[in-house]
């Protein structure tokens, strides 16, 4: 016997909560070329063959009209140094670009591709969006990728960290 009991929106936070995830940048560009982009721990891979991911978008969100106009982005996986970074675009500001290095990805419809604080970034070009809930999960093809020895940053229970000594990748 199966008991459905609906969980609050507290609840559910408090449990995605209580384990440490990586942190992300999502960066694209509006239709005037401008660059947007947010923070996001709500993100996974989906396939190898071919390399697809996901990224889970509010569908308040600002990024996501420019997302679905652009149809590419580039996922950074912050490291060690990244919180202000996080906190930056996890903000509302409109200028979170402003002194922040960063180049046009050749790949991802010239998304924002930035420099410094990453672990490890993705450009990708939109495969499809999907409506789920409060959110709009964005499937993206990954056209090229790089992979840092920095150390990951993490978030949990309102705290970031770093996970020191994660082996490099195997090539």
């Amino acid at each position: 016997m199966v008991i459905s009991v609906a969980v609050s929106s507290a609840v559910f936070r408090d449990l995605f909560g209580s384990f440490p995830t990586a942190v992300a940048v999502v960066t694209t560009v509006d239709a005037d070329g401008a660059p947007r982009g947010f923070t996001c721990n709500a993100f996974a891979a989906i396939s190898a063959e071919p390399p697809l991911l996901l990224v889970c978008v509010d569908r308040r969100s600002r990024t996501l009209h420019a997302l679905r106009s652009s149809k590419g982005f580039v996922l950074h996986v912050l490291g060690d140094g990244g919180q202000a970074t996080s906190e930056l675009f996890a903000g509302r500001s409109e200028h979170k670009f402003a002194g922040l290095p960063w180049r046009p990805s050749a790949v991802a419809c010239g998304a924002p591709v930035l420099s410094g604080t990453t672990r490890a970034h993705a450009e990708c070009t939109v495969e499809r969006i999907v409506e789920a809930g409060d959110h709009s999960v964005v499937i993206g093809l990954v056209r090229h990728a790089e992979v840092t020895d920095r150390d990951p940053l993490l978030y949990q229970r309102r705290s970031y960290a770093v996970w020191p000594g994660v082996p490099a990748p195997v090539r």
